[in-house]
């Protein structure tokens, strides 16, 4: 199993590692990665990986079994021996940006409390499909309580609940589509606003900014209509 540094600090840009295995498709775990790996509508994390004689530039990351962060590179090349000690940088400026557009869409879930359907993230935008009959009377509301909860610059933490306790508050979980992960024993809730300031409060295993202020101003892009009782709301980073 890969110990995944990015859940102690999703800030963090550059770590030390260990190579512990080599795929037989070519990619690379390490013993512990500042890496994401793609899941819930997040894309895995790119960057590069340094070590004594080489180096190799990483396209994404994926889940592989047991536990497993697997590094993919960008395209064949030299790859580091099992065992060998490197460094690891993010795409900084690519992985902040899927931060601020993650955090974004659980503001949107917020402004349009319908179930959600489904989702993607983006470096540059993300949508969120609800399950929504009647389309948005006016999208110009929606844009601006959805800066308006940016502007709040509202806390942005986490907290862990038993799969139990999940049980016992279904509501929670706002996604149709895709459910928490189970078999670890414990569920990762991310918050939104402190106290009496909290607005959300959903399970969630991705990456988020600190504060919603740093998202920066949103705009609301393309409205469509994907089915029957189906709705997709574009968000896009100003």
């Amino acid at each position: 199993m890969t110990l995944e540094l990015f859940r102690d600090d999703a800030y963090m840009r550059d770590a030390r590692g260990r190579v512990d295995a080599v795929t037989s498709e070519g990619g690379i775990v390490l013993d512990g990665t500042i890496f994401y790996a793609q899941g819930g509508g997040q894309p895995g994390d790119a960057g590069m990986l340094h070590w004594d004689g080489g180096q190799v530039a990483i396209a994404s990351t994926v889940k592989g079994e047991n536990g497993a962060i697997v590094l993919v590179p960008e395209g064949p090349g030299p790859l580091p021996e099992v065992g060998a000690e490197l460094r690891q940088s993010l795409d900084w400026d690519r992985r902040h940006r899927h931060m601020r557009v993650h955090t974004a869409l659980h503001l949107l879930s917020v402004v349009l409390p319908f179930p959600v359907t489904g989702g993607a993230i983006g470096a540059e935008k993300g949508r969120l499909d609800f399950a929504m009959e009647e389309p948005i009377a006016d999208r110009d509301a929606v844009e601006e309580a959805l800066n308006a909860l940016v502007a709040r610059d509202l806390e942005v933490s986490e907290d862990w609940i038993t799969e139990a306790e999940l049980d016992a508050n279904p509501g929670l979980v706002k996604t149709m589509s895709v459910q928490p992960p189970r078999g670890a024993g414990r569920i990762r809730l991310v918050r939104i606003g402190a106290g009496g300031d909290q607005v959300d409060l959903q399970p969630c295993g991705g990456t988020h900014v600190a504060r919603t202020g740093e998202i920066g101003p949103l705009k609301l892009g393309k409205l469509e209509k994907k089915g029957r009782a189906n709705r997709r709301v574009n968000v896009l980073l100003a």
